[in-house]
């Protein structure tokens, strides 16, 4: 579900949490899955790895206001493909053809790229 801010909801642990892109999360995103380049965090997005996964969902879930922990995430009754798909929709609000999410949830990229 998505709401009006742009938020995501998530299940984990059966309790809904809430996705958020925030400026912070994305600068932690781009950091440690793209080296500081946007471009470099598309390129690796388009196979990801199950780490990046996790360490996104748990960037936009402290976007999203949680306290969880990295591990605890790790250690969490979590359905892989709804955090990717949320993971994309939360993505959703960069825009443009070639947003991380979109590349994530495995859609081509524009122009081939």
């Amino acid at each position: 579900m998505t709401h009006p801010r742009g938020d995501v909801s998530i299940t984990i642990n059966g309790e809904e949490k809430t996705l958020r892109l925030t400026l912070g999360a994305l600068a932690d995103i781009e950091d440690k899955l793209g080296g500081g380049d946007l471009s470099a965090l598309q390129a690796r997005l388009k196979n990801p790895r199950v780490a990046d996964i996790i360490f996104i969902l748990h960037a936009l879930l402290i976007g999203g206001g949680a306290t969880l922990t990295l591990e605890a995430l790790k250690a969490s009754d979590l359905d892989l493909p709804e955090a990717t798909r949320a993971i994309a929709q939360a993505f959703e609000a960069l825009g443009g053809e070639e947003t991380p999410g979109k590349l994530l949830s495995g859609e081509e990229p524009a122009n081939g790229a």
